[in-house]
């Protein structure tokens, strides 16, 4: 197995920064001060602290007997699902382990949870015999609210299928030492409790217990694994030269191209790694995206015909060797050819995916520094957690959301906004108030440099994308702006903090839906729809405080049939 390779097609101006900002990390021996933790690389507050990652690919192939023991167990306990419960680090690596590989003889299928919306969670529970199913629950600080709540649902329904003594034979956790996840599960008498690094954080913990249990629990060879991806450790180390370190190259290129304005990282990759993209999307914009700075990846947006494409982006193209020619190749190649930067990276075989892991949180540490912020941290991301804690908290007391009232309706699509961008932005459409009116009002305002992002607390089903996919798509080929389309609560732990903390040039369109079916949270007095409403109600607060452009778009009634009729109305609004 060969490092997985990696080439660069850049302007010549890009292509000479990059050359300059090598000879600057030789002379100042940069690359041997990220492996000596040296915090004055990025912002000198705690950055040594957080480094952990480096070194976790050594550590755990001194544990491979460990993995080995976790699949032996597995099998024993004949389980034919897993189900994992979690949020952002916690939940993107297994999910594209689980998209990546199938799952080993006598190997429960691994499915991901990572969502509070009631129709998501149900859909869940339906896909698995819950008799059989093993539950993976994951969370860092033991604390995340999704995690939380999911695990209390799902052990209640288990504890009234099995007597006490077996109920917590059906659960592992994976969290940090002394977490109160971790107290919690040894007073449950979990079957397993595995203990993460403090120094690795969650964004970087891919190839820590975050991600290497699930993948012994769905039968992959971990050990295999990890000796592929300590290749690419090794290519990255501090002894090799700077021009021939993979992970340091990819971040001075994407560092230069942000620097230029460049800094809409556009991801494509082949069918059948095409889910390692909303793990890059959480790496580069959550670690990235901070003091009005920024990468703003773009993941899922189907490739287009160059004349829709500004100036603001980069092209990265992953590949698995073995897909052979893909419509993806003559998409890029087109692009490419019209002069937009692009980077091709190539896989040798599926288990060199844990190479790319390593290159790619090398790299994002690396345009950290270029950057000049703390790659490690996610001040912004706990703004969103407050407010939505303070709307449950408040409905626990009340009994109800303290929402406002929209500005504009149909009979299946409310509006809502800020007072100020009402006032602002849609006063002209007062005189002949309509959907497509209102619609094209606010996507006026986008502007050269700009990206649109769809925040979608819906289920994340194959009807939703569709139509969703639809919206933005519209968007990116009328205006020519980069698009991104996340699901919440999901992204809330992903682009959320670039979204309030990075630069000021993105805008939202929040979508939002009533819940024909809702479940209880068992404990308390709000549901998981309750939890939803106020998690996309918070992140809408947090993002006006922050002086974001978002609309909010309520659909009442039938979700496929309201989205439809907003497609259509985005298409006549961009018509004007």
């Amino acid at each position: 197995m060969r490092v997985n390779s990696q080439s660069f097609s850049l302007p010549p101006q890009i292509a000479r920064a990059v050359e300059a900002t090598v000879e600057e990390w030789i002379g100042e021996d940069k690359v041997q001060r990220i492996w000596g933790r040296d915090p004055s690389l990025w912002t000198g507050s705690d950055e040594d602290q957080r480094l952990g990652w480096l070194d976790v690919v050594t550590t755990q192939l001194e544990r491979q007997s460990t993995f080995s023991q976790i699949s032996a167990d597995v099998r024993q306990g004949q389980f034919t699902h897993a189900l994992l419960l979690g949020m952002g680090g916690s939940s993107l690596c297994p999910e594209v382990l689980r998209s990546t590989f199938e799952c080993g003889p006598s190997h429960p299928a691994l499915r991901v949870l990572d969502s509070t919306v009631p129709a998501q969670v149900r859909a869940a529970e339906d896909a698995v015999d819950l008799r059989r199913t093993l539950f993976i629950v994951s969370s860092k600080s033991g604390t995340t609210l999704e995690s939380s709540i999911l695990f209390e649902y799902f052990f209640d329904h288990m504890a009234s299928i099995f007597p006490p003594a077996e109920t917590g034979r059906r659960f592992v956790a994976i969290t940090d030492p002394g977490s109160s996840l971790e107290s919690l599960a040894r007073q449950r008498d979990l079957r397993r409790v595995f203990l993460g690094q403090p120094d690795v954080g969650g964004r970087f913990s891919a190839l820590s217990d975050f991600g290497l249990v699930p993948a012994a629990l769905m039968g992959l060879d971990v050990a295999r694994l990890l000796d592929v991806t300590k290749q690419m450790v090794d290519q990255c180390g501090a002894d090799v030269p700077v021009s021939k370190n993979p992970g340091v190259m990819l971040g001075i290129a994407l560092g230069q191209l942000a620097g230029a304005g460049r800094n809409k990282l556009t991801i494509a990759a082949s069918p059948a790694i095409g889910s390692l993209g909303a793990w890059l999307e959480q790496l580069v914009a959550e670690s990235t995206g901070k003091d009005g700075k920024g990468i703003v990846p773009v993941d899922q947006e189907s490739l287009g015909p160059p004349e829709v494409y500004g100036d603001d982006r980069v092209f990265v193209y992953l590949k698995l060797s073995s897909e052979g020619s893909t419509s993806e190749d003559s998409a890029i190649d087109r692009i490419e050819q019209a002069g937009q930067p692009v980077v091709r990276i190539e896989l040798d075989g599926p288990y060199a995916i844990g190479q790319e892991f390593f290159r790619w949180e090398m790299a994002t540490a690396v345009a950290g520094s270029l950057l000049k912020v703390n790659p490690f941290d996610q001040p912004d991301v706990d703004a969103s957690k407050v407010a939505s804690r303070k709307m449950t908290a408040e409905f626990e007391q009340t009994g109800a959301l303290d929402e406002s009232e929209p500005f504009f309706e149909t009979a299946e699509i409310s509006l809502f906004s800020d007072s100020d961008t009402v006032a602002r932005v849609f006063q002209e459409v007062t005189p002949r108030p309509s959907l497509s009116g209102y619609l094209g009002a606010y996507l006026a305002g986008l502007n050269t440099g700009d990206y649109f992002a769809i925040l979608a607390y819906v289920a994340m089903n194959a009807t939703n994308l569709f139509h969703l996919q639809q919206i933005r798509n519209l968007v990116r080929d009328r205006t020519c702006v980069a698009t991104c389309l996340g699901f919440g609560p999901r992204f809330l732990h992903s682009t959320g903090q670039l979204h309030k903390g990075g630069p000021a040039t993105g805008v939202f369109l929040q979508i939002t839906c009533d819940d024909p079916m809702d479940l209880p949270v068992p404990g308390r007095s709000y549901s998981f729809g309750i939890v939803k409403a106020a998690q996309a109600l918070g992140d809408m607060e947090v993002l006006e405080q922050r002086g974001r452009r978002v609309l909010r778009v309520h659909i009442g009634g039938d979700l496929a049939h309201g989205l439809d009729q907003l497609r259509q109305a985005v298409a006549e609004a961009l018509e004007r």
